[in-house]
């Protein structure tokens, strides 16, 4: 079985959290994750994007550290890293899930 990197809680860096943050789809796919408080498919965030966007967008969520992909079978299911992030960050992504809520 083919396994995806992850960083770290160490190698969380709070720029590349909130430099994942800026983007709209990528925040889109953090609040999704964090409505749904339950691991999803790509497939199920694609937010009507190409295959190769999504990907993107996934990549710069997994290095920042807020989303881990695990693949079961030939699904990639993706939960956000909440308790981690909380844990190294205290507050930081609350207060960006209530900000995005008010958008």
């Amino acid at each position: 079985m083919r396994q995806i990197k992850h960083p770290n809680i160490e190698q969380f860096e709070l720029t590349d959290i909130m430099y994942a943050l800026a983007d709209p789809t990528r925040l889109e796919i953090v609040v999704m994750l964090a409505t749904a408080g339950k691991k999803m498919t790509c497939g199920e965030l694609d937010l009507n994007r190409p295959k190769s966007s999504m990907s993107h967008h996934f990549k710069i969520l997994r290095s920042a550290g807020l989303v881990e992909t695990v693949i079961e079978g030939t699904e990639h299911m993706n939960s956000l890293r909440f308790e981690e992030i909380e844990q190294k960050y205290p507050g930081v992504l609350k207060a960006v899930l209530k900000a995005a809520e008010k958008v």
